[in-house]
């Protein structure tokens, strides 16, 4: 095992651990939905390309052509449940914000999320305070928000994926999809119950994701590590009790008692 300087706190590991190879199954997971989050970026930035080329802005109408794919997405796609394009405000001509946004319906077939994003309106949906808006067009990372109550789409406990959509260097929004915490626990819990020290995953912020340790529940923090330098780092490291391993290009940290 070899050692190398890491953030402040930390000591990091360059290894091949038990740890290392659940981490690296956590990040094949969550790498197929961002292949389809990222099929959604390409097709919003060359339908924005067009537009733009006939000298115009786009408008809502104009997003109706990203729907063929992201229906695909949601029915072809294992655990993606919501798919779609979120604007910046102001990118469209004929409204302050929105969403072109699809969820799949109880019955298998897809349906479209109606908000109210007028913000006269009392009932105005703010979308840009939101870690899966927020994080990606703060950073121009992907990120993985969550889990948190899904308010505005499904009700359900999910977490969302996204990335920022840049068009000549300007941020115009973001290209996301959800995940419902029920499918990814189902998946990940049991490769943490292989480990022989509790496991939990937790994102940048620290939120924990999914989790084999009772002390540790999804939806709560973890404080103490700066798990956005480990992700950066892009190594294992140890700080104090805890061994942290990222999970390699995906936003996530696995973290285990350090032996």
């Amino acid at each position: 095992m070899s050692r190398s300087p890491g953030p402040a706190g930390a000591t990091a590991t360059l290894d091949a651990t038990p740890e290392a190879a659940v981490a690296a199954q956590v990040r094949s997971t969550l790498e197929a939905v961002f292949e389809a989050v990222a099929e959604t970026r390409a097709d919003t930035t060359a339908l924005l390309a067009r537009v733009a080329a006939q000298g115009r802005r786009p408008a809502t109408a104009d997003l109706a052509a990203l729907r063929p794919g992201l229906h695909l997405r949601l029915t072809r796609r294992e655990l993606v449940s919501g798919a779609g394009f979120v604007a910046a405000p102001g990118l469209l001509g004929d409204v302050p914000a929105w969403l072109e946004w699809w969820q799949q319906s109880s019955d298998g077939g897809v349906r479209p999320l109606l908000l109210d994003l007028d913000p006269a309106h009392s009932a105005y949906s703010d979308y840009t305070h939101w870690d899966w808006f927020a994080l990606p067009r703060d950073t121009g990372q992907r990120a993985v928000a969550g889990p948190y109550v899904d308010y505005l789409c499904s009700d359900e406990y999910s977490l969302t994926l996204s990335v920022p959509v840049h068009m000549e260097g300007r941020f115009v929004g973001v290209a996301a999809a959800d995940v419902y915490l029920r499918h990814f626990e189902g998946t990940v819990v049991p490769l943490l119950q292989r480990l022989p020290g509790a496991a939990y995953l937790v994102n940048a912020r620290g939120r924990v994701a999914a989790s084999a340790d009772p002390g540790h529940l999804a939806g709560s923090l973890t404080r103490g590590p700066d798990f956005a330098s480990v992700l950066s780092a892009a190594r294992s490291m140890r700080f104090e009790e805890m061994r942290l391993v990222p999970c390699d290009g995906v936003p996530l940290v696995l973290v285990t008692p350090a032996v």
